[in-house]
């Protein structure tokens, strides 16, 4: 991932009126093949925290860097350490309204295919079908070593039974089952290996200094030629990985609405923006498509 220069603050978003919601729905309406980015804004109403304020600044530290853990034990051990009093939380969260109308959306033909940023699976747990998870899936765990894989879950029963310690510990969660832990015994946490091999484990998730698979970017950007609109939701696009597909789309000639609340990267190739929560916009409009998107 690669990450833009700081935006320029602005104030605190007004409740969205009538209008915004209105021109949402006849975008939606109107553009029957939409090509949906969504990023870490429609997973907040799961009580997944995101990354970054209403101005598109980090809200804590940078999440950590793939140089890092893969030079560093003592980088790793603050990783894992951090996930294992915060994946908890991210295994416990459940769709919310924005993932359900989306999966509607989809079920109902559409959107031409969906595309996240986040790692949660929430959007499968919601019904949605062949989702490209532009930066994996925290669900999984990869042996770099081997390539063995392992269901993050799993790793987590290795985790408490290695560092009793840390079992009954609780901090505040932070994005993508962080959690804002400063432990003094870092330096006797134990850090999963793979099983197979000893080799070293790392989240198949693409950390910061990676780059996306090309497989994925290569699906995506077949999809958003196929579509005739982009729907960004809940993201600031502040990450190269996700602005890309607006820079595209702007190129072709193809409309882009926002769903997010705060500042974009990309608000000057916007149609439309919407400033509001993204379940609440969402499942309006999918109320008023009621004939047009079934419900499950």
């Amino acid at each position: 991932m690669t990450e833009s220069p700081a935006s320029v603050r602005l104030p605190e978003p007004s409740p969205p009126d009538r209008a915004a919601l209105d021109a949402l729905c006849e975008f939606i309406a109107t553009h029957k093949r939409l090509f949906v980015l969504t990023g870490a804004g429609v997973s907040v109403e799961s009580g997944i925290p995101g990354y970054r304020d209403l101005n598109g600044n980090w809200m804590r530290a940078q999440p950590i860097q793939w140089q890092a853990f893969r030079d560093s034990e003592q980088a790793r051990r603050r990783y894992w350490a951090r996930s294992m009093v915060g994946w908890p939380m991210l295994d416990k969260a459940r769709p919310n309204a924005a993932h359900d109308a989306l999966a509607r959306l989809g079920t109902a033909g559409r959107i031409a295919r969906l595309v996240t940023q986040n790692v949660d699976g929430l959007h499968q747990r919601a019904g949605s079908a062949d989702v490209v998870e532009l930066h994996g899936s925290i669900d999984d765990v990869l042996c770099l070593d081997c390539g063995s894989r392992y269901a993050r879950a799993e790793v987590q029963t290795w985790l408490v039974r290695d560092n009793p310690d840390l079992a009954d510990v609780s901090a505040a969660a932070s994005a993508d089952g962080d959690a804002h832990l400063e432990w003094d015994a870092l330096d006797v946490f134990r850090v999963p290996a793979c099983p197979h091999c000893g080799g070293m484990l790392k989240p198949d998730v693409v950390f910061f200094g990676e780059n996306v698979p090309r497989e994925r970017v290569q699906a995506a950007s077949e999809a958003l030629e196929a579509a005739d609109a982009m729907l960004v939701v809940g993201s600031s696009l502040m990450v190269f990985s996700g602005y890309r597909f607006c820079l595209w789309a702007e190129k072709a000639g193809t409309p882009i609405a926002a769903i997010n609340i705060g500042v974009t990267r990309a608000d000057a190739l916007l149609s439309l923006k919407v400033q509001a929560p993204c379940g609440e916009a969402l499942a309006d409009a999918a109320a008023r498509l009621a004939p047009l998107v079934s419900y499950r």
